[in-house]
């Protein structure tokens, strides 16, 4: 839908440019090139009660968008960032709908590596212009000690959009998303990605008529995470 004026674009006043790109922490070697991997398809059947059935949160990001949480800082039903609480994206526990999606909940825990915001999301419909006015980079490693593996994040798509995308961009000089280096990760069912999203500037794209459900997990990088990305992989 066209707003008739000028199309938005990320300034340098944009909350997302202050959020640090260049830190000691351990990385993973499969997003270095790109920021993002793909993976093979989900390699398990998720029944659609295991998302339509969990209580969910009104918390926008990345459009008009609702949270069913899973996984969260201290095992409440909250969307807010574990830094609230004091602590870095990493060592979640469940939540009471964790219960209710027992495959999601133990496909989590098979990849190994250390989580943190584990959590369902349901994108309602937007088209490229509208999603750019949410496209922004994450905060994943607030309070992660220097030591420690850098935090990234897991996507599985519940839902077929075959015709919408997330969008990726990296960073441009001056911290903005680089138009030349934007990439399009299709959405059709079971699709499956790992992205740096601190790195990366991203939204989703969502040409359809109905909503978009995606588990969505922070996960630290490190040779647990590694070994299973490159088990996993696409070719």
């Amino acid at each position: 839908m066209s707003t008739g004026t000028t199309p938005f674009w990320p300034n340098s006043e944009h909350w997302s440019v202050k959020i640090p790109l260049d830190t000691p922490h351990p990385r993973s070697k499969a997003l270095a090139e790109t920021g993002f991997v793909m993976l093979k398809p989900m390699p398990v059947h998720v029944p659609s009660h295991e998302w339509e059935s969990l209580e969910y949160m009104d918390w926008k990001s990345g459009g008009d968008t609702n949270f069913a949480p899973l996984a969260s800082a201290d095992g409440q039903l909250d969307c807010r960032g574990f830094w609230d609480k004091g602590k870095t994206d990493k060592d979640a526990l469940w939540t009471s709908n964790a219960d209710k999606a027992p495959t999601l909940r133990d496909y989590v825990t098979a990849v190994g590596a250390n989580f943190g915001r584990v959590r369902i999301i349901k994108l309602e419909p937007q088209d490229r212009e509208t999603a750019i006015r949410s496209i922004h980079r994450d905060d994943n490693n607030r309070f992660n000690p220097d030591d420690e593996g850098w935090v990234v994040r897991s996507w599985v798509e519940l839902t077929d959009s075959p015709d919408s995308y997330m969008l990726l961009m990296d960073n441009d000089a001056d911290g903005l998303p680089d138009r030349a280096t934007e990439r399009r990760v299709p959405l059709a069912r079971g699709a499956r990605f790992v992205v740096d999203t601190q790195r990366l500037w991203h939204v989703v794209v969502h040409n359809a008529n109905t909503p978009r459900y995606a588990l969505i997990t922070s996960f630290e990088s490190g040779p647990v995470l590694e070994r299973w990305i490159d088990a996993e992989r696409a070719a």
